[in-house]
């Protein structure tokens, strides 16, 4: 057992698994919803970047490459300034939602290079452009640039071509929990030597001022290399550091002068720093100061060409005489080398070197995404910021009927900077990656997004901060099995505890969908949004009025899943505890019938071989003919029952026989098939032929295949746009390889056709369960028209190795990925940087939307160790398929 696995044990102990320090501080809490005060709920105008350094949040922290404790009392971050800025880089700077050509997107370059599941090493590196950041470049050029046009990326500005820009690399080691070593180690990459100032910041998150009754914290100096943060929750924690040029201290409280025009009583306010340093305003102060509530020891160099600087830090809540003493660097080393062996435990042996590095970043991208996350809407409702007013615009809009959300907690978030907030369906696939390293937190996230403070009590799950109303797919039966089957696979004991409480939960969520989305009592359901944005011809969260009504594909589908989920759970429990025996036949029931209204009730198009959503207008319906993944949801649904299982729940099977005779006598739908052996039951939306069907399309590269995987859209909408009249209303859909051209939702709404990892991850795994229980007998043609055959667990193979191919380098050392901006990545020292893409281009690859989105894109080191898993006569990489 590694280090790091005997401080997993110890967690796992405890009531929340969760260590006290980490990096959970967000990487943007400006534009949020949590800050929005406004009436009309314009959250990226009301509190801007340009508020960020000046301004206090309500309902959280922000900074760069930083850490907090689990409630975001005190907080740790690094300051830079390159001589040049308008104001210090403490936080990643980003386009507002309207500002950008696709919406919102960070513009910086960072990465976040390792990380454990205890956090007792980490590592983050920022690169830091010694010319002017160019804000008001990236501004302009993006507002300036149509829908069709690409984004403009920080790259794209010119101010990282000549190497002229600091590697600052932010590295963590802890002496135990409450005791950790920081280390900023500052290099020039240009070949001039350069100015830096750096600022290792520590502060308090300011409830003092939103809550009377928070007694105000203090940092106070000691000595001339630590201070003591007293606070009357988290105690007295000390802040060592080496010596600096000099110390500067300031309270974390809104320059109201700068944001509304009254004048400050006092010049200690959030953004004197950058006053201090900038403009040389107030210095003298701020370094007379002795106590405050923000703190930062000044360090200021010229670093030669090639050279590298180390600032040394320590938090504890020790007294310690001799900080710095012994040896830091040897623990940072120790610390690594615990980092090492733990991947190599838990990672696979027999996978190339390169491929070993992308799941230890898709990882630690995922561990370093947890963030403090703290909404209560009814306060948020109810109460001003101080400066704007409780109006009637807000207490009738936005999540206004959430009054019983009151969120506290450590979540792993989509993306830091893009997503700060936890979005229902993304959590469940994170917390399929999370498994990997730390099965006991991904289970705890699946149960945290059901407790009663964030479950409705009607059973619905909120769906996002944006709109907690709307509707993301039901995924967590689907992703608590995986997490499940991952753990007892790697521990050879399943959980059965969790599965028992996470199902009381989702049978609370299942009956708000039977109720609440099934309009007709049919079988088939609604859903509206289900995170799939301008997948559809028309926005499906709004009623398009009376007349017409809208069944959807997908929805129907993945009410399927949920049922068959549902009942491998109840089945997996009922191996150990017979009492879940009648509720696996209750699920299987409703499978059966969704089955039946998939198939039977106009959503299988016979001429097209493919299912659509069908838009009912006065009673007469319309199948809406798009070829996306609406259709392919349908393969989504799909188990296996073992013979054994049946054998062993007499009363199971004796009902599900009576069902099935029934239904075959009365000449009903039925979607089971067995094996001539008698040994599995196949379970599935999609009859074999229809299977094969929908296989023809999946895997035709004219199609829905790339070389990336499979498009969100078929490319057949290229040259045959879709069009349809409604209320004398034309609605247009056509194949958008990269970002959106539409606007449907505001923001950056993408999946017209790019590929993305999760939708793939759900198609391989159902082919590769399908494959299961077909073997030899079924095989179909890989690519279409290629006139090879292969069964379908080779398919699945397949279509892994074109997913794994996203970040793979070809022989030129460029990665798919990277697009346009291989040029810097091939550069010495960047060979090893990736980013982990919200979504990539359906025809190049490329990385496209959330530059940082490793919630779930980290899905591919579960791919990679999938394909590690096969027989050693398989290949682990296919021919790269790019280029």
């Amino acid at each position: 057992m590694t280090a790091e696995h005997q401080r997993l044990a110890v967690n796992a102990a405890k009531k929340i698994p969760l260590e006290q320090w980490g990096p959970y501080l967000s990487e943007r809490q400006w534009g949020t919803v949590r800050e929005d005060y406004s009436p009309y709920g314009d959250a990226w105008h009301y509190f801007p970047y340009d508020h960020a350094h000046c301004r206090t949040y309500h309902w959280g922290e922000d900074g760069l490459g930083g850490i907090s404790d689990f409630f975001q009392n005190l907080c740790f971050a690094v300051a830079l300034w390159n001589g040049k800025d308008p104001i210090l880089k403490e936080r990643l700077f980003g386009l507002g939602n309207k500002e950008g050509n696709h919406g919102e997107d960070v513009k910086e370059l960072y990465y976040h290079l390792d990380n454990l599941p205890t956090h007792y090493y980490m590592e983050y590196l920022y690169k830091y452009p010694q010319q002017e950041f160019p804000y008001k470049k990236l501004l302009e050029e993006n507002r300036n640039r149509s829908r069709e046009e690409p984004e403009y990326e920080i790259l794209d500005t010119g101010v990282f071509d000549k190497d002229e820009y600091f590697d600052v690399t932010i590295n963590y080691a802890k002496q135990n929990a409450r005791d950790i070593f920081i280390r900023i180690d500052i290099h020039n990459r240009y070949h001039k030597a350069a100015e830096i100032t750096v600022l290792p910041t520590l502060w308090f998150y300011n409830r003092w001022s939103i809550d009377g009754q928070e007694k105000k914290p203090a940092i106070t100096a000691r000595d001339r290399n630590s201070v003591r943060a007293t606070h009357s929750r988290l105690g007295a924690y000390y802040f060592y550091f080496q010596q600096p040029q000099y110390t500067l201290f300031t309270e974390n409280e809104t320059n109201l002068e700068k944001v509304s025009g009254v004048p400050n009583k006092t010049p200690f306010v959030k953004d004197a720093f950058h006053e201090a340093i900038i403009r040389n305003k107030h210095l003298d102060a701020l370094r007379q100061k002795r106590s405050g509530t923000k703190f930062a020891p000044v360090y200021q160099y010229a670093i030669e060409p090639g050279e590298t600087r180390s600032i040394y830090c320590r938090l504890s809540n020790r007294i310690l005489e001799n900080p710095f003493g012994g040896d830091p660097p040897g623990l940072f080393r120790t610390r690594k080398e615990e980092a090492d062996a733990f991947y190599k435990a838990i990672l696979p042996a027999n996978i190339s070197r390169e491929m070993a590095a992308v799941q230890r970043q898709a990882l630690s991208g995922l561990l370093w995404s947890k963030q403090y996350y703290h909404y209560d809407v009814e306060r948020w409702l109810t109460t001003s910021d101080g400066l704007s007013p409780v109006n009637a615009g807000k207490l009738n809009g936005r999540n206004h009927d959430w009054k019983h959300l009151k969120n506290q907690d450590i979540i792993a978030m989509p993306d830091k900077w893009e997503y700060p907030w936890y979005a229902a369906w993304d959590l469940a696939f994170q917390s399929i990656a999370m498994a990997l390293v730390d099965p006991v937190f991904a289970k705890h996230q699946l149960m945290l997004i059901m407790r009663e403070w964030y479950m409705k009590p009607d059973g619905q799950i909120p769906a996002y901060e944006w709109n907690f109303s709307d509707v993301n797919p039901p995924v967590q039966a689907w992703a608590a099995l995986t997490v499940y089957r991952i753990e007892k696979e790697r521990t050879g004991k399943g959980d059965i505890g969790f599965l028992k409480r996470i199902f009381q939960k989702l049978l609370i969520n299942f009956t708000w969908w039977i109720n609440r989305k099934d309009a007709n009592g049919n079988n088939m359901f609604e859903g509206g949004f289900l995170g799939l944005d301008n997948i559809g011809v028309f926005n499906r969260s709004h009623s398009l009025g009376g007349e017409f009504q809208l069944e959807q594909a997908d929805g129907t589908s993945w009410m399927g899943m949920y049922a068959l989920n549902m009942m491998d759970m109840a089945l997996e429990i009922a191996m150990k505890d017979d009492a879940f025996e009648d509720t696996a036949t209750k699920f299987f029931e409703q499978f059966v019938l969704i089955a039946e209204a998939l198939n039977e009730q106009g959503m299988w198009n016979e001429e097209d071989k493919f299912f659509y959503d069908t838009l009912s207008i006065n009673g007469s319906p319309v199948q809406l003919r798009i070829q996306s993944i609406v259709g392919l949801t349908t393969l989504f649904a799909v188990s296996i029952i073992e013979r054994k299982t049946l054998h062993k729940l007499g009363d199971f099977k004796k009902r599900i026989t009576w069902f099935e005779n029934y239904r075959l006598k009365n000449k009903r739908y039925w979607p089971n098939e067995e094996h001539s052996s008698g040994e599995q039951v196949l379970l599935s939306l999609v009859p074999q032929k229809r299977l094969i069907y929908l296989l023809e399309r999946l895997l035709n590269e004219e199609e829905f295949l790339s070389s990336g995987g499979i498009r969100a859209l078929s490319k057949f909408h290229e040259k045959n746009p879709y069009t349809i009249n409604i209320g004398g209303v034309d609605y247009h859909i056509k194949y958008d390889p990269g970002d959106s051209t539409s606007d449907f939702f505001g923001g950056n709404s993408n999946w017209r056709g790019p590929v993305w990892i999760p939708i793939n991850y759900l198609i391989i795994q159902s082919i590769r369960k399908f494959g299961s229980f077909y073997g030899e007998g079924l095989q179909v043609e890989y690519p279409a028209g290629s006139g090879k055959q292969m069964p379908l667990e080779q398919v699945a193979d397949q279509l892994t190795n074109r997913v794994i191919s996203l970040f793979k380098k070809d022989k030129n050392g460029a990665r798919p990925l990277h697009g346009k901006y291989n040029w810097f990545y091939q550069k010495p020292g960047n060979e090893h940087l990736l980013l982990f893409y919200e979504y990539f281009h359906g025809d190049n690859s490329n990385g496209l939307g959330a530059s940082h989105q490793t919630g779930w894109t980290s899905l591919v080191a579960e791919l990679i160790s999938e394909l590690a898993r096969k027989p050693a006569e398989q290949p682990l990489m296919a021919t790269n398929v790019h280029g």
